[in-house]
């Protein structure tokens, strides 16, 4: 069996609409710096998930539904972002209580 190399690959995130929390999963085809943040509707940068260099394959980071700070975020849609090289991939969510 011939394997398929690995794409840059941002999946949606489970369960969507979330409460309390949610997983975000992505994959990377090779070693890079990948940053992975949380924004509100309004382009505000809510909470940064991964900020460090990875190495290939599947990975997955969870979000609680709170800011940098700890403090609960309200209920409505956000989005996330992966930055891992070219180019960026974002995804919606949706945050209930």
């Amino acid at each position: 069996m011939k394997w398929a190399p690995l794409k840059l690959h941002l999946a949606h995130n489970e369960p969507n609409p979330f409460n309390p929390e949610t997983t975000i999963r992505y994959t990377l085809p090779a070693t890079s710096h990948v940053t992975l943040s949380i924004y509100s509707v309004s382009g505000k940068l809510v909470r940064t998930l991964v900020n460090r260099t990875l190495g290939p394959g599947v990975c997955e980071a969870t979000w609680n539904g709170t800011d940098d700070a700890g403090s609960a975020v309200p209920p409505g849609v956000y989005f996330y972002r992966l930055q891992a090289g070219s180019p960026t991939h974002v995804e919606k969510m949706t945050l209930l209580k």
